[in-house]
């Protein structure tokens, strides 16, 4: 029998864990079958999993030794067992970094970013959609910021006699638009004139950024439309000081949990942009990728894991993808998903920059 061993340093105790080859193997058969499952899993599900072939005698020996140790629990006296927290964290951190998505999986993500253009805040929505039916989790999408996104192009659109639209295209490609009130009448060639004098002013500059006051023009009808429009621009650039989270497949926490306080509790905080955003800021602070529940230090979510993966825009971190689920997610499944799509949204945020 090998005598290799797994290790990793217990959090509450900083000792290092060690489980042997076979105890690591046996483990790793209970979360997975639990996993697929959702039942407890006794020896007979074990026996003939990878890394174990002994006889059902020495499976339920080692579970018991796991139980003791902490790596699992007895629900009931007469039932099987189920992986602890301190179970799922030693599964996740021995996971080999290879795992990826299945052929359906890869060509669906494939599919999706083929066909994903228009407006970034609509990519990153359908995002977190992709990434929830991936998965069947709740998906999470922090986009980037746009705060030091300089403008590409401004265009001011005639809605009516004193009704203009502002329509601001940034180089990440988000797409910003802004009704004006005017207080005079201004036709077509009035507004393109205005929005001319409002490109000179702007273009290149970030949208936080762009001064409050243009230059006169000498035409006292184009100035005001062009000061009306500035005034519209800084309006956008102060609603962009702050993160965007899309939030995909929240109904999913229904049918993850038997209780119905822990969905009400789940939904709540979901519903708190500030709060999600700084969890999923928080987590990758500490350098993991994967929280397990009480891991992420929030009460509410303690039968709860948080999947976590930075977006990186041309080296740049440019937004956050996270998946939250119950503790027996399918963590190989949930890491290899948001390791992909958040690789392919980087690199269409990328493009879009350019």
């Amino acid at each position: 029998m090998p005598t290799t061993e797994n290790s990793r340093t217990d959090e509450t105790t900083n000792e290092p864990v060690e489980l042997d080859a076979r105890k690591a193997a046996i483990l790793n058969a209970v979360v997975t079958e639990y996993i697929g499952s959702a039942q407890p899993v006794g020896s007979q599900h074990v026996v003939d999993a990878p890394g174990v072939s002994v006889s059902s005698a020495t499976v339920r020996s080692d579970m018991a030794a796991l139980e003791r140790e902490g790596f699992l629990a007895q629900p009931h006296t007469s039932a099987g067992r189920i992986p602890t927290d301190k179970g799922y964290r030693f599964f996740v951190d021995h996971l080999a970094n290879t795992t990826s998505l299945d052929p359906s999986g890869r060509q669906q993500v494939r599919r999706f970013f083929n066909r994903a253009h228009g407006e970034i805040e609509m990519m990153l929505e359908r995002t977190s959609g992709l990434l929830a039916g991936l998965t069947d989790c709740t998906a999470m999408v922090v986009g980037p910021s746009h705060e030091s996104a300089a403008i590409r192009s401004v265009q001011l659109v005639g809605l009516g006699p004193r009704l203009a639209l502002l329509v601001v295209v940034l180089a990440d490609g988000a797409v910003q638009k802004q009704s004006l009130e005017l207080a005079d009448e201004a036709d077509d060639a009035l507004l393109s004139d205005a929005a001319a004098r409002l490109a000179a002013h702007s273009l290149g500059v970030p949208l936080t950024q762009v001064g409050p006051v243009a230059p006169p023009t000498g035409s006292p009808a184009i100035d005001a439309v062009v000061s009306s429009a500035l005034g519209a621009l800084q309006a956008l650039g102060s609603a962009e000081r702050g993160d965007q989270l899309f939030v995909g497949g929240s109904s999913r926490m229904v049918a993850a949990f038997d209780a119905v306080e822990t969905v009400r509790s789940v939904l709540s905080i979901l519903e708190q942009q500030l709060v999600v955003v700084t969890l999923l800021r928080d987590i990758l602070d500490t350098g993991l990728s994967v929280a397990i529940g009480t891991e992420h230090g929030m009460e509410p979510l303690a039968s709860c894991a948080i999947v976590v993966m930075p977006v990186s825009v041309d080296g740049m971190e440019g937004g956050t993808i996270g998946l939250l689920g119950p503790t027996r997610m399918n963590y190989p499944l949930a890491l290899a998903a948001a390791r992909m799509v958040g690789d392919r949204l980087g690199e269409r945020l990328s493009e879009a920059q350019r």
